[in-house]
């Protein structure tokens, strides 16, 4: 079953009462001049169960441990946001699997070569996703992309990952003035990272339930990064976010300016997008269940590849 996203941007009081997350309006519960049949109306439940992400956006909204804790158990990806609306942090479950201490102890004990190889595939697939995407989107002729992508080598040492970006990034946005891909440079780099964040907390939240440590990546290493094996599974899942915000982008015109809330509202559609995965289509989140279980099995040495959806 597909979990659901949801988006906190107002002021709210957030709680915990028979396995239902309870939503509460602080404005309307503490105006003595509203009826209470209009207080009782701005109380809205939802069952912990079918909920995968829930984001904080305001600084104001209080949520109790209670509640934290039914989230966590129920391994939901909690993302809180900054000043800017900007996702900051996120809180995952400590263990999500029955047989964590197994799956944690294969996860470090994978040699080198395996996951030099696992890279290789992971490239792969990313640079066959963003040139299918290019096509889509503009046209593009890829047909150097789809070279790169098959001499991609164990590990990637010639980094055709970087030369494939230089590529595409050029090719996707050519119209908008100015556009580098940088995570501080002009629009659409803000719905780009915002639809990046949402979507890294889809795939930890998914390493999680597969029982491995998203901290410990094949191939991102950062001592400061807890999310390096995120960092590094969701590669060939980036170009869904981006085809969705060409096409944000196209349906204003060819422009991007400041990350509003409707434009909060349609990435946050990522986890429920249509993807391709193993010939049949499924939601993202889905999606990314498999490809992590995948990964898990090449750990454990029961597959040879990871899986990923194709474009």
């Amino acid at each position: 079953m597909i979990k659901r996203t949801l988006y906190f941007g107002s002021p709210a009081y957030l709680s915990l009462r028979n396995a239902q997350l309870v939503i509460k309006i602080p404005e309307v519960e503490q105006a003595s001049s509203y009826p209470e049949e209009l207080k009782r109306q701005a109380e809205v439940t939802r069952p912990v169960e079918d909920i995968g992400v829930v984001v904080l956006d305001n600084s104001r909204i209080t949520i109790t441990h209670g509640l934290l804790e039914a989230l966590l158990e129920n391994n939901c990806a909690v993302i809180t946001c900054n000043d800017k609306s900007m996702p900051i942090g996120l809180m995952l479950p400590l263990y999500g699997n029955t047989t964590q201490n197994e799956r944690f102890r294969r996860q470090l004990d994978a040699s080198l070569p395996l996951k030099k190889q696992l890279w290789q595939q992971t490239i792969q697939a990313k640079i066959a996703n963003q040139a299918a995407v290019l096509h889509q989107c503009t046209g593009e002729e890829v047909k150097c992309m789809r070279v790169w992508a098959n001499d991609v080598r164990s590990g990637d040492p010639e980094n055709l990952e970087a030369r494939a970006a230089a590529y595409y990034w050029k090719s996707l946005f050519r119209h908008i003035d100015g556009f580098v891909r940088d995570r501080d440079g002009v629009p659409p780099n803000n719905w780009l990272n915002y639809g990046y964040a949402i979507l890294r907390a889809v795939v930890a939240r998914g390493l999680v339930a597969s029982g491995l440590l998203p901290t410990l990546g094949i191939h991102h290493h950062n001592r400061y990064n807890a999310y390096c094996l995120a960092d590094d599974i969701m590669e060939p899942y980036r170009p869904y976010v981006d085809r969705l915000v060409f096409r944000m982008v196209e349906r204003r015109h060819g422009t991007a300016g400041e990350l509003a809330k409707e434009h909060k509202g349609e990435l946050l559609s990522i986890p429920t997008l249509d993807v391709t995965i193993a010939g049949k289509r499924s939601p993202l989140m889905i999606a990314v269940g498999q490809t992590t279980a995948s990964l898990y099995k090449c750990f454990a040495g029961e597959a040879r590849r990871i899986v990923y959806p194709e474009i």
